[in-house]
């Protein structure tokens, strides 16, 4: 008798990460609405986003960050559709901030961020700025005062600075006075510009930012498959991949040595994303991208899940795919459940199935914060409690998110399917 309750209880269990079970959408919806009360407290008296503690406590002594706050924006905007109490005024107060102290009234454009002190800090990131016209589309989509005029103003910057017609890609950092363009190039900075792109596109309806996105797309299918799937981060300003960059740092926080899984599994979605928008009609041609995302997912996993005999992706490989910085960021797994579900849905093959079963058994063993809420940002290759690269939980883009996309229709951006309903069934 106790067997047969043990077995019950263990199948009930396994339902919960199992996709598309009834169970799996309830652990996901209770993951949501936590991760929506953690963050409540992030406005700053401005509107920029304080860093949140391991509790969701403000950091009021670290800096206050352009994208961070930015996503907070996009997050709460989320919040609006998922009838989540307080989410249209968090949306309002980071929308302050972007409007207000984080906007170069002088120059154009946004900060990265400022002090503590409210000290500006340098430079003009893309990546930042990418983020904006994120947070700007999905506020537009929530009917949040001043929206539309913060999209267009980004958008127009954005293409002013940022983006370059000619090379069909986005360079990544000018100093604050827009006068000095860094040598940099960068494709994380260029990743958020696709999903900024789709979101703009899918908002205002200008299919410009949809071809863009697929312009940045075909670079990237072009340098990871000559590199077996494996994608070079950064680069020269002629567009040389730089392999060896931040070699004697290998995990800076934006800019790590190596081969970063976790972007491969991420450049996998939005990748599929743009082939199911741009060819919804034309199943051969969507299918060339969706098999070119099922390489970079592959890829990703099979070099990074479980490489060191404990469960978790790894931040960082080498060129050969062995692990360099063993630790586990939230992100990526974040990242790898949305990817998986993605694949799932799009193939049908029930090795995506049961890779995000595997995610999400490991999430609620290790990453969720069962005691304080959120997900652990940063765990060793223990799976221990670490912040060496990200202290406390900064924000809660990526892991509401992973609560969101395997539930909705892979072809859009996430805040025009969670606001029209495009649930899948």
């Amino acid at each position: 008798m106790i067997k047969k309750e043990r077995k019950k209880k263990m199948e009930e269990s396994n339902k919960k990460y199992q996709i598309d079970t009834e169970e799996n959408r309830k652990f996901l919806e209770e993951i949501r609405e936590g991760l929506l009360s953690f963050g409540h407290k992030f406005p700053s008296p401005g509107g920029s986003s304080y860093y949140l503690g391991d509790d969701g406590t403000p950091w009021t002594d670290r800096n206050r960050e352009t994208w961070i706050t930015s996503r907070m924006v996009h997050v709460y905007s989320l919040g609006c559709f998922l009838g989540h109490p307080g989410s249209e005024a968090l949306a309002d107060a980071g929308l302050k901030g972007l409007k207000g102290e984080l906007h170069d009234e002088k120059n154009g454009g946004w900060y990265a961020g400022l002090t503590s002190d409210g000290e500006i800090l340098p430079n003009k990131q893309c990546y930042a700025h990418a983020f904006v016209i994120l947070a700007a589309s999905s506020a537009v989509l929530a009917g949040r005062p001043g929206a539309q005029e913060l999209l267009e103003d980004a958008l127009k910057l954005y293409d002013l600075r940022f983006w370059n017609e000619e090379e069909g890609l986005s360079c990544d950092t000018w100093n604050t006075e827009f006068t000095v363009l860094d040598d940099y190039r960068g494709l994380n900075a260029n990743m958020h510009t696709v999903e900024a792109f789709l979101a703009a596109s899918d908002v205002t309806g200008d299919e410009k930012y949809r071809v863009r996105a697929g312009r940045i797309i075909d670079h990237v299918v072009g340098w990871a498959s000559r590199n077996e799937w494996r994608i070079p981060e950064h680069f020269t300003k002629e567009w040389v991949a730089d392999l060896e960059c931040n070699k004697e740092k290998p995990d800076d926080q934006f800019k790590p040595y190596g081969a970063t899984p976790g972007h491969g599994i991420e450049w996998a979605r939005l990748i599929a994303q743009w082939a199911l928008s741009t060819y919804p009609e034309e199943k051969e041609a969507a299918s060339k991208y969706i098999e070119v995302s099922e390489n970079l997912f592959r890829r990703a996993v099979s070099d990074a899940w479980n490489a060191d005999g404990a469960p978790g992706i790894v931040y960082t490989t080498d060129w050969s795919g062995r692990p360099v910085v063993h630790d586990r960021m939230h992100w990526t797994l974040a990242e790898a459940i949305n990817t998986s579900a993605v694949l799932y849905h799009v193939t049908g093959k029930q090795e995506y199935a049961d890779d995000y079963a595997q995610f999400m058994k490991y999430l609620d063993e290790k990453v969720l914060d069962h005691v304080n809420g959120s997900w652990f940002h940063q765990l060793d290759r223990n799976n221990q409690l670490i912040g060496t690269v990200w202290p406390g939980k900064s924000d809660i883009y990526h892991a509401l998110q992973a609560t969101l996309i395997p539930c909705y229709d892979a072809g859009l951006s996430i805040a025009p399917a969670v606001k029209g309903g495009k649930k899948l069934s």
